[in-house]
């Protein structure tokens, strides 16, 4: 089960997160995401566990549950949606930017 963990401290890390929550079973990963730009956390991260009895009952221990100052958010992650870059505008066709146009 994939697990959605917001309001972390900017100090919690990867470790301290599989630590929190291989009380309620096996982590077969976590991981705190980070900003690109400054390497700081950005407050959250994702958790999975080896089962869906052992992520139910770690939400439920855990949402709302002061950690490092801070009561955090357990969730069930979402699937992550397609993301494009830059400005996300159409010009029509193909969106190749270019070409001879008629308007």
């Amino acid at each position: 089960m994939n697990m959605y963990v917001s309001n972390l401290s900017f100090h919690t890390n990867e470790e301290a997160l599989r630590e929190l929550f291989s009380k309620f079973g096996t982590v077969t990963s976590a991981k705190v995401i980070m900003d690109k730009a400054t390497n700081q956390s950005r407050g959250f991260g994702f958790v999975e566990m080896s089962s869906e009895e052992e992520g139910n009952q770690a939400m439920a221990e855990l949402n709302n549950k002061e950690i490092e100052g801070r009561a955090i958010a357990v969730s069930i992650a979402k699937p992550r949606e397609e993301r494009t870059g830059g400005n996300n505008f159409s010009r029509g066709g193909n969106n190749s930017g270019g070409g001879n146009r008629r308007w």
